[in-house]
This record gives structure tokens, C-alpha cells and sequence, in this order.
């Protein structure tokens, strides 16, 4: 077997950002393993919120040397973006090995016409109308927020007139702390948001346990690779699963098992990235309450081939990662 990794830079259509600042492109890496016949590839996001770097995560995996077999390989490398990559290409090294999709190998119905949120990216209130306004025919947007109670208020009253039609989901990035929470609670009801997610740092996570809410909350950035999950359940009603935090796809199947049998929803999320690293989130599908994988939506352009988006759908597409 032989490993490597590249790293590209994918142009962003403007500029994301969050409560932790913006981006103008997504840098990801991509590992490939080759057996001498078949092709596996996998794509990363290197997570900065958890000490990852670019550079770090391209070096661990061009000095990967086994195993190449994903259950070993989750005692091999801790959950991150870099085991996320190496799992990655391991299913799709299967699949074309093996004549059957991921999808089949997993035991998960293949993906078709799923539908995505869209994510509304930080910005003026104004701004984010516009930018709400003009997707008002996607049934689901995420609104970003994460600054004071009063701006964040008036950014979410603006988006729900802009966009009278759609399901709305939040996303503050651990921008809050608990006033604020309480105070911006009565505007997320009068807007009818279904799901907040991750409103305090991860380091505030007590202050739920007591605290049930008209709205589900939902843990992100408190929760990696679902190790403590029952802990993460007395505080949270949903979890985001996101495989460069897990460390690949076969942790995060597992995981969805796991937070099914404790009442938990789900959200499948994503980083910004392309159809390389949507198209293995895509199998956790049929788990998730919500699905979240509009990184590629969000570039200047997508790899070709890559999955097919249309509108608010995403599909697997034969002959893309994990697909024969």
C-alpha cells in the first residue's frame, strides 16, 4: 500500500465567515491510497478550533504506514481530520475492490435527492436578508450568528422576513454565553427556529444540564468523536455529526447508532469543502434529523465529477467516491 497526501485550495464565492472569524478559501487535504490496482481517496478539513493545521495533518498522513484496515485504524490515530482522510480512502478502496458501493458496505441506503440545508454566513443583518431573501426557495437555511444578543436578534428577525417559506436552523459557534441565550430564545421562537446549535463554548456545557428550553439544542464543537456522549445527552437534544471531528466515517456510523439509542437527533454537518469530503458524510443520511452538507454549494466551483446537487438536493452520483 502507499499513502499520500495533497493539499488544495478551493476558492470560496465571496467570503464565509463565522463567529470565529472568515474565510475566502477552503483548504483541504486529500489522501490517497493505492494498492497497485485501485485508487481509494479521502478529503479533510484540518480543524484550527481543535490545534489542527494544514501543514500537520498533510505530514501525518504522507507518514502513515499502516494499518490499512479502518477498524485498526481507529486505535492507531486519534479522531481528527487526518484519520478522517485515511478512513475515507479506505471505503472507497473497498468499494472499487470490492464491486459494491460504500452505501452497499455500510448497510445505509444509497443517498438521493437528500435534502441540504443552506448556510447563511455572519455578516450585517441587512446582508444576510439579502442573502436569506435569495434562497427563500431552499426549505432549510442556517443562519450563522454568534456576536451580542441585540445585533444577533435583529440579524434573525431581518433573515425570517426576507425568507418567510423556509425551516430555519441556528448556528451561534460557541458565541454566546447563557443571557444571552435567554435573551435571543423568545426571538428564535417568534421566528420559529427548530434547532440551535452549540450556543456556549464548549467549556459552559454545565449550564445546560439543568436547562430545557422551547427549542432543541444541539452540540458541536462539544462534541468530537461522541467518546462522552451519554454525558453530552443530560445537556444537549442533538448532536452535529461532522467526520473531520470523528475521524472518518467508520466512528461516525457508530456513533449515529450510539446517539440514536440515547433519544438524541441528529445533524449531519459539514465544513466548507468540496464533494470529496460531502460525498462519505451523505451515507449518514438516513440517521439524521437534519442535513447539512452545502460545502460545496459555498466554492467558486465544485470538483468534477462530484456529487449532484440540484436545488436543495443532493444525490450520489455513479462513478464519484464510493459509488461503482
Amino acid at each position: 500500500m502507499r499513502i499520500s497526501a495533497t493539499v488544495e485550495r478551493w476558492p470560496i464565492a465571496g467570503a464565509f465567515t463565522i463567529a470565529r472569524g472568515s474565510k475566502t478559501a477552503a483548504e483541504v487535504v486529500v489522501a490517497t491510497i493505492d494498492d497497485g490496482q485501485w485508487q481509494g481517496r479521502g478529503e479533510c478539513v484540518p480543524y484550527p478550533r481543535y490545534g489542527e493545521s494544514v501543514a500537520d495533518v498533510a505530514a501525518l498522513v504522507n507518514a502513515f504506514d499502516g494499518p490499512f484496515e479502518r477498524t485498526a485504524l481507529l486505535d492507531a490515530l486519534p479522531a481528527g481530520a487526518a484519520r478522517n482522510a485515511i478512513d475515507c480512502a479506505l471505503w472507497d478502496l473497498q468499494a472499487k475492490r470490492s464491486g459494491q458501493s460504500v452505501w452497499q458496505l455500510a448497510g445505509v441506503p444509497t443517498p438521493s435527492d437528500v435534502t441540504t440545508a443552506y448556510t447563511i454566513g455572519l455578516d450585517a443583518p441587512d446582508a444576510m436578508a439579502q442573502r436569506a431573501a435569495a434562497n427563500d426557495h431552499r426549505p432549510l437555511l442556517k443562519v450563522k450568528l454568534g456576536t451580542d444578543a441585540r445585533t444577533d436578534g435583529e440579524r434573525l428577525r431581518q433573515v425570517r422576513s426576507a425568507a418567510p417559506n423556509a425551516r430555519l436552523i441556528v448556528d451561534a459557534n460557541e458565541g454566546w454565553n447563557f443571557a444571552t441565550l435567554m435573551a435571543l430564545m423568545p426571538i428564535a421562537v417568534d421566528a420559529n427556529v427548530e434547532l440551535i446549535e452549540q450556543p456556549l463554548p464548549a467549556t459552559a456545557d454545565d449550564r445546560l444540564a439543568d436547562y430545557r428550553g422551547p427549542i432543541p439544542i444541539a452540540a458541536d464543537e462539544s462534541i468530537r468523536d461522541g467518546t462522552h456522549l451519554a454525558a453530552t445527552a443530560e445537556r444537549y437534544q442533538a448532536i452535529n455529526i461532522k467526520l473531520d471531528k470523528t475521524g472518518g466515517l467508520t466512528r461516525a456510523l457508530a456513533l449515529a447508532h450510539e446517539a440514536q439509542a440515547l433519544g438524541l437527533d441528529i445533524l449531519v454537518g459539514c465544513m466548507v469543502a468540496t464533494s470529496l469530503a460531502m460525498a462519505p458524510a451523505l451515507a449518514l443520511a438516513s440517521f439524521a434529523r437534519y442535513v447539512d452538507l452545502d460545502g460545496p454549494l459555498l466554492l467558486s466551483r465544485d470538483r468534477v465529477p462530484g456529487l449532484a446537487y440540484e436545488g436543495a438536493k443532493v444525490s450520489a452520483r455513479d462513478g464519484f467516491w464510493g459509488s461503482c
